[in-house]
């Protein structure tokens, strides 16, 4: 888990919002990505690897936020 903790927070955050947002229009992959997980529709291998690629970042955030750094302890 280290790997994750060293990528710096700026590029992260940013990585999460253009890959979320992406394409502008008509609708973003993983909005439409997601509807199509809620109705069971997401079955053609394209669209899991979308679904990936979109919200790897959004991961990402989640395992640096679950676990965060452990203070070292000195001596």
């Amino acid at each position: 888990m280290k790997w994750v903790r060293e990528i710096p927070w700026p590029m992260l955050l940013a990585a999460a919002v253009f890959l979320a947002l992406a394409p502008f229009t008509p609708e973003p992959h993983l909005m439409e990505k997601l509807r199509m997980l809620a109705e069971g529709s997401l079955h053609r291998p394209i669209d899991i690897l979308d679904l990936f690629w979109h919200s790897w970042p959004l991961l990402l955030i989640a395992l640096r936020l679950l676990f965060p750094a452990r203070e070292q302890k000195a001596g």
